[in-house]
């Protein structure tokens, strides 16, 4: 904390957001573990908070939109709430931003901590304690004459699976001894430079290494061993996701989940496993002129990247009984459920996919494509942070895209990095590595950034960003389903996939429920935040992801914007349409838990009552639907660079080429032309494939 005003802010709006934090006798050291958490976010995070601090703290701020002529520190705890209040509803954004910001820090701090598990019945990490429930742990023994374990994604028996990740080797570079463009020995030099390890990165990589090329793999996150997954909530969402897990958009409306490790998403998804729909592939093919990727092409590709992930069905004896509610709510309303697919051998069911499996059962890329690049002789470099990339002429002389020309061989590429220290994440130097050749893989937030500060924007890059925005629905029943443990999502609702008449809709999944991210997600604060809380072991949420993009072209101000200040700019609004699929998500999540028993069901809106009745769910539409008015989340963030023949709308051609930078490629989720309507890490592999290998069969690298 930058100053000790700071602190009394933050420690005055804390003691009203979880009052029994500060309780006689407890031993919580909340704003310390707070700003310990502050340090290894990055500092744009840090002066945002200060900047919110002291907009609460201030005087002017009270009168004018708290109608409080005293700071907030010096008011009462009645007015105090009070103004919390005005602020959470606030007609100003800014005010409603700061109010949600705080207090979202303040509940993912304290919940991640042991101190507050006893009181919410949260039992902590697996491998600590082992099953307590029939829904976590190895799944019983198949009959005789039964399935083979090989062939379906759970352990069997009572044996505790603790394998490990195979190693990888990581490449330890020099720094290049200047800041000047003189080649030197130092640099790494490779035909191709990946930009990211994530479910594109990592795929491209080893399809290109093992084709004989020599690739060199950059990712701006850590090399995590499974032993380093520790299960804690907090210390892995900062570890593990992007921003310390406190990446929003620009007006905080909508935590952005993205993974930020060798690995990226795959390695802190929650598994479930789709193809594309066949209706979304013959969309871009109608509307983007992209051929090569209909359904009966791409279909033995899915099917490739299926083996070699172990994309398997969830046998019906494996279902945690969240899942299981979701199918039997769903099966009473008479609507299509079914079980979902899953990437893992041997799954412990423990429930901590979202913190990485430290069991070695989720076949997330750095556990298959990363060892397997590798082992073709690619080279790893993590903990480095690309700004820009540089093209060279044959001259030595830099050039810009629009100079381009077609020859038999691309121009040179530099690729500029900071290199970060993996523990303080603090810069330690930089690099730079050549290549004529660069494939972006850094995700539908950092691709686009990269390519802006490189000189290589315009047209569709930055531009239509998709979220599949996503928000839950809360079900209470009268004994514990402990969401915490199983497998998070095995089973799916895709009745309204379809719902409009674009083809756009929603589907229904479930979400594990782990302290610091439920609390976050529950509204209010206080002791009403308190009682929610105490009922988590009873309560199921259901999550309805909105397959955005109905309205089409028009891009409702979503794009990510590099800014000249080094900094980026997410901006997200969910369209008319959208809004529509959002609003029927959630009263379809409800109608499921009211079906499946539930005895009260709560949205996340930040005012609302209970629904109990379908008279409630109808009456859900009345509700506000703005942003901060209901909790949102995203951890499918795709669309910012996306595949077309029109440069103007679209950031790359149909081969995955960026318009007029011959030798630079995009190989990751912000290449979909649409919203997806799916998990996408699969779509993802499957696109990766298809780039990678038609850059061997053309010569491209």
């Amino acid at each position: 904390m930058s100053s000790p005003a700071h602190r009394t802010v933050l420690e005055a709006v804390a003691r009203r957001v979880v009052p029994h934090a500060f309780a006689e006798g407890r031993r919580v050291d909340i704003l310390g573990r707070i700003e310990e958490r502050l340090r290894e976010a990055p500092p744009e995070t840090q002066r945002d908070l200060e900047r919110a601090l002291t907009a609460l703290g201030s005087r002017a701020a009270g009168i004018i939109l708290s109608r409080e002529l005293a700071p907030f520190a010096r008011l009462s705890p009645e007015r105090q709430d009070r103004v919390l209040a005005r602020w959470s509803t606030s007609p100003f954004l800014t005010a409603r931003a700061v109010y949600h910001g705080l207090r979202r820090l303040i509940l993912a701090v304290y919940y991640s901590l042991p101190e507050s598990w006893d009181e919410i019945g949260y039992l902590g990490p697996y491998y600590l304690r082992g099953p307590a429930f029939p829904w976590e742990g190895p799944a019983a023994p198949r009959m005789p004459n039964g399935t083979s374990d090989d062939d379906e994604p759970v352990a069997r028996g009572v044996a505790v699976r603790t394998a490990a990740a195979e190693s990888v080797t990581v490449v330890r570079s020099t720094p290049a001894p200047d800041s000047t463009v003189t080649p030197s020995d130092a640099w790494p030099t490779a035909d191709v430079i990946v930009i990211g390890s994530g479910a594109g990165g990592a795929v491209v990589a080893a399809r290109l290494a093992e084709a004989g090329r020599d690739v060199l793999l950059i990712e701006a996150g850590s090399q995590v061993a499974p032993e380093e997954l520790t299960e804690l909530e907090g210390d892995m969402t900062a570890r593990l996701y992007a921003d310390g897990g406190a990446r929003t958009t620009d007006d905080l409306s909508i935590v952005l989940l993205q993974g930020a490790a060798v690995g990226g998403g795959t390695l802190v998804n929650w598994m479930i496993t789709f193809r594309a729909p066949d209706f979304v592939l013959d969309e871009w093919e109608a509307r983007f002129g992209i051929s090569g990727l209909s359904p009966a092409l791409l279909a033995p590709v899915f099917e490739r990247v299926e083996r070699e992930i172990h994309a398997t069905l969830v046998p019906d004896d494996a279902h945690s009984p969240a899942n299981r509610l979701l199918l039997e709510g769903a099966r009473r309303l008479g609507w299509r459920a079914g079980a979902g697919r899953i990437n893992a051998r041997g799954c412990l069911r423990t429930g901590f996919c979202g913190q990485g499996c430290r069991y070695g059962a989720k076949q997330s890329v750095d556990r298959v494509y990363v060892t397997r690049a590798v082992a073709a002789g690619a080279r790893l470099l993590p903990d480095a942070r690309v700004e820009r990339i540089e093209i060279i002429e044959r001259d030595g002389s830099a050039t810009t895209a629009t100079r381009d020309t077609r020859r038999t061989s691309p121009p040179l590429k530099r690729v500029h990095a900071t290199r970060v220290d993996r523990q303080t994440r603090r810069v330690t130097g930089t690099i730079v590595a050549q290549a004529p050749v660069v494939v972006l893989a850094a995700g539908a937030i950092s691709t686009p950034v990269i390519l802006q500060r490189s000189g290589l924007g315009g047209g569709g890059v930055g531009r239509y960003l998709r979220l599949h925005p996503t928000t839950a629905t809360l079900g209470e029943h009268a004994s514990d389903v402990y969401a915490a443990g199983g497998i998070p999502q095995s089973a799916v609702c895709d009745e309204f996939i379809r719902r409009d008449d674009r083809g756009y809709g929603f589907w229904i999944e479930c979400a594990p429920t782990h302290p610091s991210l439920a609390a976050i997600a529950v509204p209010g604060i206080g002791e009403a935040h308190r009682a929610l809380m105490r009922r988590a072991r009873r309560t199921t949420n259901l999550i309805s992801l909105v397959r955005d993009g109905s309205d089409l072209d028009a891009s409702n101000g979503s794009s990510v914007t590099a800014t000249s200040r080094g900094r980026r700019r997410i901006s997200y609004r969910v369209g008319p349409r959208d809004r529509e699929n959002l609003i029927a998500g959630v009263q379809a999540a409800a109608r499921i838990l009211l079906a499946a028993g539930a005895s009260d069901v709560r949205t996340l809106h930040t005012r609302g009552e209970p629904i109990r009745h379908e008279r409630d769910v109808v009456a859900l539409r009345d509700r506000a639907w703005g942003p901060h008015d209901l909790t949102m989340f995203s951890a499918h963030v795709n669309g910012t660079c996306r595949l077309g023949t029109d440069p103007r709308i679209s950031g790359v051609d149909p081969s995955g080429e960026r318009f007029g930078a011959r030798g630079i490629y995009v190989a990751d989720g912000s290449l979909f032309p649409t919203g997806l309507g799916v998990n996408p890490h699969l779509t993802i592999m499957a696109l990766a494939t298809v780039i990678a290998e038609r850059m061997v069969e053309t010569g491209a690298v």
